[in-house]
């Protein structure tokens, strides 16, 4: 992963991230029960253009299209076994349009590697065990670092165990 978040921060006394890409993407055609992940190869030009609208609205941090990108989220798709293919062109897609929209208008964008819940219960409430939650978090973090991102952001986790 790279330093451009240590530097950023020590550079700034804050920085402005994106939000609201579920939201965003209904706006532009995504269904209800449909994954946004998979808009990464079906609709890759809407992507690119929800990164660069956020850049263009002075994000600092954009987030990866990946937020449902664990194995166990990817089920409810068919859809598990294509976990490292999904993350890393949601990364890949990010890194080339901040990089574009970094050179355009001169100032650094960083790429967060979004990772939501994983939408399982973990034990004893549920079936997935801790390691097997922390193999399947692995799993997706790897593949977006892999595809470029600067840093992992974990977001609205609601069980500690995740």
């Amino acid at each position: 992963m790279s330093d451009r978040l240590a530097r950023l921060l020590a550079e700034r006394p804050f920085l402005l991230a994106d939000g609201a890409t579920g939201t965003n993407l209904f706006e532009v055609g995504l269904q209800s029960g449909d994954a946004p992940e998979l808009w990464n190869f079906e609709h890759p030009e809407r992507i690119e253009q929800l990164h660069r609208d956020m850049i263009g609205a002075g994000a600092d941090i954009i987030l990866t299209n990946s937020f449902g990108g664990t194995r166990y989220r990817l089920k409810l798709h068919r859809a598990e076994g294509r976990v490292a293919e999904i993350n890393e062109a949601a990364a890949r897609l990010a890194r080339r349009v901040a990089d574009e929209e970094s050179a355009r208008l001169g100032r650094p964008v960083i790429v967060a590697g979004s990772m939501g819940p994983s939408g399982e219960l973990f034990e004893p409430l549920g079936p997935l065990t801790i390691a097997e939650g922390a193999a399947a978090f692995a799993e997706q973090a790897q593949a977006l670092i892999a595809g470029g991102a600067d840093v992992l952001w974990i977001e609205t986790m609601s069980s500690k165990d995740e």
